[in-house]
């Protein structure tokens, strides 16, 4: 008689044979926008490399690729597309360069509205690193989704020169246009904070290509307090709103797809809220109520907590002296926060109010933070922002 033993103790140890865990998480991001520039405004993308430097924040023994064409009505084909090590000017440094793949070709086509992840890419970076990243564009992009602030120089080049050390008849672009996140694999799940807000947040008014935006510079306490595995995704859009339209949806409308889908989130911090009151005095219209943005925050708060994520608000940083400021504001500025510091429906609060304010008028940013606007923080403000939160909370 025969037996089936050895087939079934065979299939038996295959079942029970270690797979190589797989923990991404998002170690750089980009809020995908739909371009407002005019169609004759916009750069033409047809038979043009994009090429994109990035700095990661944390690092993996693998990576791979978000390219999104989440805002477009039309299919997106990329051709040709490379990652390597960055170097001055987005060169790529001898013997980095790696090609990218999807589902095992190279190229695709990405349909409307959605995005698409590359394979992973067995490229191990460490935290910090600056990443070039070169797409090829056969069709070109008319309605490419973009995110409108870079704080980072970009280039267009004719042709495929996705393997290019340096770009031949480049020209600078100044949106991240395709391009919406990189994330980092190990065998140890690493995680991601994500910062959620609006051009405080973005890091409007940063100095380009320094990598001074607040979230930049917690990704870097976060590296130094040895914190090697947590990431700093920014999902901040200048001119974002709470509750109304802005630039990019408003955070609730987004909270799902630019926090909860982010591979690996544990926590948000929120800083948001500013032009809801600023905008809505501007346009005369009916500035919104504490309770009003309060019940935004508290959405918000559900909503993550229904996927285990921890929420971390920040007060509305003073505006006094920038064109949409009002007394009416300032009260609704002033009760928010009150709330914010006081709440314990969150997980916690960072004081950037008090962080940036001015001493002796506290409705007032400080003039060594301010960058002139009485609205942005100037690189000193970003470091006290970035300094000003509790690493703690983040735990």
């Amino acid at each position: 008689m025969r037996t089936m033993a050895g087939p079934v103790v065979m299939l038996l140890a295959l079942a029970a044979a270690p797979v190589q865990a797989e923990g991404w998480s998002r170690s750089w991001m980009a809020a995908p926008l739909a371009s407002k520039a005019p169609v004759d405004k916009r750069p033409d993308l047809k038979d043009r490399t994009l090429r994109q430097v990035v700095r990661i924040s944390s690092g993996g023994t693998r990576i791979r690729l978000r390219l999104s064409n989440e805002m477009s009505t039309q299919p997106l084909l990329l051709g040709a597309v490379h990652v390597a090590l960055a170097g001055e000017d987005g060169a790529i440094l001898p013997g980095s360069d790696h090609v990218v793949t999807f589902n095992g070709a190279q190229g695709a086509t990405v349909p409307a509205r959605a995005p698409m992840l590359s394979d992973p890419i067995a490229m191990p970076v460490k935290p910090l690193t600056r990443l070039t990243i070169s797409i090829h564009l056969p069709q070109g992009a008319p309605d490419a989704t973009v995110h409108s602030y870079s704080a980072a120089t970009g280039w267009t080049a004719p042709g495929d020169q996705t393997g290019a050390t340096s770009l031949n008849g480049s020209t600078i672009i100044g949106p991240r246009i395709i391009l919406s996140g990189v994330e980092v694999d190990n065998r140890k799940a690493g995680t991601t904070i994500v910062t959620l807000g609006d051009s405080i947040t973005d890091g409007v008014r940063a100095t380009p290509d320094s990598n001074r935006r607040w979230p930049d510079l917690l990704a870097e306490r976060l590296q130094k307090a040895g914190r090697r595995s947590v990431g700093v995704a920014n999902a901040g859009i200048s001119a974002n709103r709470l509750l109304s339209e802005g630039d990019g949806n408003n955070a609730l409308a987004r909270f799902d797809s630019d926090v909860l889908a982010v591979p690996g989130v544990t926590h948000v911090v929120i800083l948001e809220g500013v032009n809801d009151i600023g905008a809505a005095f501007a346009q005369q219209r009916p500035i919104p109520t504490r309770d009003d943005l309060i019940g935004a925050y508290r959405q918000m708060i559900a909503r993550a907590h229904d996927r285990g994520v921890k929420v971390i608000l920040a007060t509305i940083l003073p505006y006094k002296g920038a064109g949409y400021w009002s007394e009416q504001g300032e009260a609704v500025r002033i009760a928010v926060n009150d709330w914010i510091r006081s709440t314990k429906e969150a997980d916690g609060h960072v004081d950037l109010a008090k962080a940036v304010a001015d001493p002796t008028d506290p409705a007032r940013m400080a003039k060594p933070y301010d960058v002139g606007d009485a609205l942005h923080p100037n690189d000193a403000g970003f470091r006290v922002i970035a300094d000003a939160v509790d690493l703690g909370l983040l735990r």
